[in-house]
């Protein structure tokens, strides 16, 4: 049984995000690749508003290696939609930041997902990195309840 849909008394971090009338497809809603646009873009604004990634210079980075998204209620252009954002899991070298997306002024969201980051070297960008302090400390503020 999949679990309850969240609501944003769920999240922690949230960022209003504007649809574009290309987000729609041919179907008259927001394409489902938009809502993969929508989570890396939430998660990239927190990483930047605490302080730990400034994108020309961070020595270590986050790399994607699990995704997921669930869908339950359409969005379409010309919808405002906000994406909540929240730390399931802060590992050794890894983040599971899970986030929900409401239409408007919804409280129950109209999909929900994660994206797992791994942190590595970013000269490498293979070998694995613990997560800074910096990090830590930020995650602890957005982390489930």
């Amino acid at each position: 049984m999949a679990p309850p849909r969240g609501t944003r008394a769920d999240y922690r971090f949230f960022l209003p995000i504007p649809t574009r009338w290309m987000d729609n497809d041919v179907y008259g809603h927001v394409n489902n690749v938009t809502y993969y646009s929508w989570f890396d873009t939430v998660v990239a604004r927190f990483l930047m508003d605490t302080g730990f990634l400034h994108i020309p210079t961070a020595p270590v980075i986050g790399l994607v290696v699990e995704t997921q998204c669930r869908y339950f209620a359409p969005i379409a252009f010309p919808d405002e939609v906000t994406a909540g954002l929240r730390c399931g899991r802060a590992g050794n070298t890894s983040v599971r930041y899970e986030i929900g997306i409401f239409r408007g002024d919804e409280d129950v969201a109209s999909a929900e997902g994660h994206f797992v980051h791994v942190y590595v070297d970013r000269a490498t960008q293979k070998t694995p990195t613990p997560l800074p302090d910096l990090l830590r400390r930020a995650l602890a503020g957005i982390a489930a309840g």
